[in-house]
């Protein structure tokens, strides 16, 4: 073969090479979606559970998780997706009487839920 065809061989595979590049790891991370968190409540307590709230942890601006119905009382549960965010949450459970139950800094990396027990519901107020 001729070394001019070879060279525009060796230059024309370069230039395709170049078109068809790789993404970096970066990148990939940056595109890739995160997968939606799951996160189990579980109600152990004697009273059904009409409101979940989460939040970042020591942040005020808490979301709704919507139940579609009551989450009964007696060792019931419920998973819901946890909004995208960082680890560190808070949770704000309201009960059938509208006592309200906060569980501050829930890790929900490390933790796949929170068991609400009687002691939950026996407290009253914000905290």
């Amino acid at each position: 073969m001729n070394p001019i065809r070879i060279t525009a061989l060796v230059l024309f595979a370069g230039m395709l090479g170049n078109l068809f590049v790789a993404p970096s790891a970066s990148a990939l991370a940056e595109a890739k979606p995160t997968p939606a968190r799951h996160f189990k409540l579980v109600n152990a307590t004697f009273d059904s559970v009409t409101a979940l709230a989460i939040a970042p942890a020591d942040d005020d601006g808490f979301h709704d998780i919507p139940l579609g119905q009551p989450l009964q009382g007696g060792l019931t549960a419920m998973t819901i997706d946890v909004p995208a965010g960082g680890c560190l949450r808070d949770l704000r459970v309201t009960f059938r009487d509208g006592r309200n139950r906060l569980f501050p800094h829930v890790d929900v990396c490390r933790s796949s839920g929170l068991r609400l027990g009687p002691q939950a519901a026996s407290r009253s107020g914000n905290g």
